[in-house]
């Protein structure tokens, strides 16, 4: 079975209320809006000014064990006064703090069984929004781009003697191919075969991609 009487503690039906025609609704929703809001705000502010009392009961009354362990680690006859003054003083934060626990659970007891409201049933998902800006990009001042532009000689110099030094593009390509006929050969090969791809994929009007099988499938059967 369904326990429905959790529902029977809701205020959130204010507009349903039925009101006389001589009042103005809006304003009576309104009052009994801010009344809540009160209310609500005094019970939190209750609340938490008891949290702090027996918070600051608990940290007198360590305080106060903590030199009643003082004086009986020293000499108990000559702090026998003292000590007696603090064993009254902590039996009496004990009772304090008792009785500040039972407010708490009382105020506890309380809320559990306050109705709930539009205020209580509902909270914010997010509590702030976060929107990435992109910065707007300035543009460089000429001092600024001939220092970046002195950085980037400075940490590439080597680099840069080298392939100043390669007056012509064919010089790069005979850099990274002399004496390597194996490469050659190879790169050679699948330059040809790239390009018979093409060419089939542009008789058959298809993609590439969709061609290269049926080309290699070709070439098997033909070297059989």
């Amino acid at each position: 079975m369904v326990d429905y009487s959790v529902w029977d503690h809701i205020e959130v039906s204010d507009d349903e209320d039925e009101t006389h025609p001589n009042i103005d609704t809006a304003s009576l929703f309104r009052w009994r809006h801010q009344a809540r809001l009160e209310r609500m705000e005094q019970f939190q502010k209750e609340k938490e000014e008891l949290d702090k009392g027996c918070r600051e009961c608990k940290r007198k009354l360590a305080e106060c064990q903590k030199k009643m362990k003082e004086l009986e680690v020293g000499d108990p006859e000559s702090g026998k006064g003292e000590l007696e003054k603090l064993q009254a003083e902590a039996q009496q934060l004990r009772n304090e703090e008792k009785s500040w626990e039972n407010k708490l659970e009382e105020l506890k007891k309380k809320e559990k069984n306050m109705p709930w409201n539009v205020d209580t049933l509902s909270k914010d998902g997010f509590s702030k929004s976060v929107f990435n800006v992109k910065p707007e990009e300035k543009e460089e001042t000429e001092e600024q781009k001939e220092k970046k532009h002195k950085t980037f000689v400075e940490r590439y110099e080597k680099q840069i003697k080298h392939f100043g030094n390669c007056g012509i593009w064919e010089s790069l390509m005979l850099e990274k191919t002399l004496e390597k006929h194996a490469l050659m050969e190879q790169v050679a090969h699948q330059t040809i075969v790239m390009q018979f791809i093409l060419e089939l994929a542009k008789s058959l009007k298809v993609d590439p991609r969709a061609c290269f099988r049926q080309f290699f499938t070709k070439i098997k059967v033909r070297n059989k």
